[in-house]
């Protein structure tokens, strides 16, 4: 079979290419260049060699993975390409994420990237390539409902690294299409297999920061790129208290407690962003809990919504816990869910994923906590 890797230069996709030519595959290797070429001007040059010096290994898909990926690839002879795919990058998540800060929101860059650039594009150059699949580093699997026969989502074998809640928009074709060769594998084995391979890439970190935002300072790449959205205006206490001043609500959180500049009796946390007022809501740790919110854009693997009251499990946030709870589709797309006990800080912007037991149910964006308790269902269970 031909197989494209999506080959990010990390070792989680320089090991899957790795696995996949060692079963006899024809493999060939597609990397994402994100950042625009040189106009020729010395401005842009200057900039482009300050991107290739780049050798930190905390972010993916930098000018230096590029580099990587190309010496894997050479190291296991199979041929690579270099995709340019800078504008639709920069079009379908830096200025999504640049937009959902502007609205006040909580943006998942990576879950965007994975959902418009990965899944959609690398497929489709994959194709144009004539391969038969194309595999990523994912630790994720994939399998057939033994009921229906619809392909699902499955959370990695290892725990620590399963990474199935930033693929929850998958559809059913790009599922059918889309190979984990490391799904089934633990990270320190992945590792190993990269050593005796001799690859350049086997002791590299993994990243952990947005590629597009340097050094992890979002409220000045926010400030840079969208100056607008810092308009000064008053921070509340949740009793409507003007406790001090903002300098815009794009430097903010739900649940941030550092950087309020706000002296108090107790810890404060911003609870909520108020853009009507432009106001940032700050209250201590108790209000920051819920017990329901709304979500839209709702994304079902199985192709429809689940009936209403099914239980699952969710998470809020990538790293963490799951949380028992019901789920209430609605025919608009969107869903409200019911969680058993109190989740802390809902942010509107961030993903929740949803799961029954190891199998990826789909997800959505929050769009709101609700002050609803739980429905009649949830508090039988």
């Amino acid at each position: 079979m031909r197989i494209a890797v999506a080959m990010s230069g990390g070792v989680d996709s320089s090991v899957a290419a790795a696995v996949l030519k060692a079963q006899g595959h024809e493999v060939l290797g597609l990397t994402m260049k994100l950042w625009a070429c040189s106009n020729g001007s010395a401005e842009a040059k200057a900039r482009e060699e300050e991107l290739m010096s780049k050798t930190r290994g905390d972010v993916c898909c930098s000018p230096k993975d590029v580099l990587d990926a190309k010496d894997v690839a050479h190291a296991l002879g199979m041929p690579h390409y270099v995709l340019e795919m800078a504008e639709s990058f920069s079009h379908l998540v830096i200025d999504q994420f640049i937009d959902e800060y502007s609205r006040g929101r909580t943006p998942s860059p990576c879950v965007r990237c994975n959902e418009r650039v990965k899944s959609k594009g690398l497929v489709q150059k994959a194709k144009e390539l004539g391969c038969e699949a194309l595999a990523t580093g994912h630790y994720a699997r994939i399998d057939a409902d033994p009921a229906t026969g619809r392909r699902r989502l499955r959370m990695g074998l290892d725990p620590e690294r399963d990474q199935s809640y930033f693929l929850f928009p998958v559809a059913q074709d790009e599922l059918t299409y889309l190979r984990f060769p490391v799904g089934e594998l633990p990270k320190k084995e992945v590792r190993a297999m990269a050593a005796d391979l001799g690859l350049v890439v086997a002791d590299k970190p993994d990243s952990q920061e947005i590629c597009f935002v340097k050094d992890n300072d979002h409220r000045r790449f926010l400030r840079d790129k969208a100056p607008q959205s810092f308009v000064p205006g008053p921070i509340l206490y949740e009793d409507g208290r003007e406790i001090g001043r903002h300098d815009g609500l794009a430097g903010y959180t739900v649940g941030q407690r550092r950087g309020l500049k706000v002296a108090w009796t107790e810890a404060l946390y911003v609870v909520r962003l108020d853009m009507e007022r432009n106001a940032v809501i700050l209250g201590p740790d108790a209000s920051l809990w819920e017990h329901a919110l709304e979500a839209r854009e709702m994304h079902w693997i199985a192709g429809e919504a689940p009936p209403e009251g099914v239980r699952a499990e969710a998470k809020i946030r990538y790293r963490g816990a799951s949380v028992p709870c019901t789920l209430l589709p609605k025919s608009d797309g969107s869903a409200e869910i019911h969680f058993d006990h109190a989740v802390r800080a809902v942010s509107p912007g961030q993903a929740v994923v949803l799961y029954n037991g190891d199998v990826c149910l789909g997800g959505g964006w929050i769009e709101r906590a609700l002050k609803a308790g739980r429905p009649a269902a949830a508090a039988r269970a």
